[in-house]
């Protein structure tokens, strides 16, 4: 009798631990995202990510390629009610996921991204973040790729202090 109170002593300490809880959790967690069958899930899937994965599984959601300029790809999994922004924010945390699976944390400027490039679907430029993707004929499995892009002044991006800037530093270079 005294050892199954020491035995059970043990146990409350050692197995109902929140720390061995955890490590069990994220070990089972861990095998189940090795799994070739949920190779789609990321890393550290919030429960966004998961609710639209399971989406994608009903039907309610889309797959998109993205085609970098180098030529690789990547997909991401989208509502089917989701905007060009929706898609920008999706793009940005798999790319920044890719990184550091990669390289460990870089920081990579998305401003200058959206400002030099924009994102086309069929030969449409997708321009208006509010704009929804299936207005673009964006559907489950499209493709939409990168292309260069520069704002134009009417959207008021480049200000007049960059084009001073720039015309300063050929003075300069005529001294």
């Amino acid at each position: 009798m005294e050892k199954e109170s020491i035995s059970k002593g043990e146990e409350d300490i050692g197995y109902n631990s929140s720390n061995v809880k955890k490590a069990k959790l994220q070990s089972t967690l861990a095998a189940l995202l090795d799994d070739p069958i949920l190779a789609d899930v990321p890393r550290k899937p919030t429960l966004t990510d998961v609710d639209t994965l399971i989406s994608l599984e009903l039907g309610s959601a889309m797959r998109i390629s993205v085609l970098k300029l180098d030529g690789t790809s990547f997909d991401v999994a989208m509502m089917n009610s989701a905007t060009v922004k929706d898609l920008k924010l999706a793009i940005k945390k798999k790319v920044i996921e890719m990184e550091q699976s990669k390289m460990g944390h870089r920081h990579i400027s998305w401003k200058h991204v959206w400002e030099n490039f924009a994102i086309s679907c069929n030969n449409q430029k997708l321009l208006d973040d509010n704009s929804a993707l299936h207005d673009f004929g964006v559907r489950n499995n499209s493709q939409v790729n990168f292309v260069p892009y520069v704002m134009s002044k009417g959207f008021g991006k480049h200000s007049k202090r960059r084009k001073h800037r720039f015309f300063h530093g050929l003075n300069n270079i005529g001294q």
